[in-house]
């Protein structure tokens, strides 16, 4: 391929972003096509994917990311002592709701939830993972809320089409309740 003295840099400014550059945008920087962006990104991949590299280059909330393997992040851990950072099983399961239901209110979380939630969401937008997206056009104009890029980024998301399906999770669950005894 012509542009193959590009990778380099290709590599270079996916390291240096962190988050996912989109390949339009690479392709400004690089001025180069589009697919030749995706060409050389696709080749790279192919390439991280022996067992001694240690990095890939992979495809989330609408561009491209270098990221260490998922097989390597006890490792990557011990180094990074990183702090457990977990989000409690309410911040959890509000953040479901969100991304399945969005745009939602807070009133529409609290009806499915059946609890107050309004330290879980400030908790979801302090961590950048949820966002006001809108009003709702009702009486008092309630805030909508949605998930962000984000959100996407730390579920290994390329958009929010890429979660799954619940009618087959609702099929189990009813399963599930009808073989109980009752």
């Amino acid at each position: 391929m012509f542009f193959q003295h590009l990778k380099g840099p290709l590599e270079a400014l996916l390291f240096a972003s962190g988050d996912p550059i989109p390949a339009v945008r690479l392709a400004e920087i690089l001025e180069v096509p589009v697919g030749h962006v995706e060409s050389m990104i696709a080749e790279m991949q192919q390439v991280m994917m022996s067992d001694e590299r240690g990095l890939t280059i992979v495809t989330v909330a609408g561009g491209y990311q270098l990221c260490t393997k998922p097989q390597l992040a006890e490792t990557v851990e011990k180094l990074a002592e990183i702090q457990d950072n977990r989000l409690s099983a309410a911040a959890m399961e509000t953040l479901a709701i969100i991304a399945f239901k969005q745009p939602i209110t807070r009133q529409e979380m609290e009806s499915i939830r059946g609890v107050k939630v309004d330290r879980v969401v400030n908790t979801l937008t302090e961590r950048q993972l949820i966002k006001e997206i809108g009003r709702k056009d009702a009486i008092g104009r309630p805030i909508l809320y949605g998930t962000t890029n984000e959100f996407l980024k730390c579920f290994g998301l390329k958009t929010i089409k890429d979660l799954p399906d619940l009618a087959g999770y609702l099929n189990i669950a009813e399963d599930d309740q009808a073989k109980q005894p009752g």
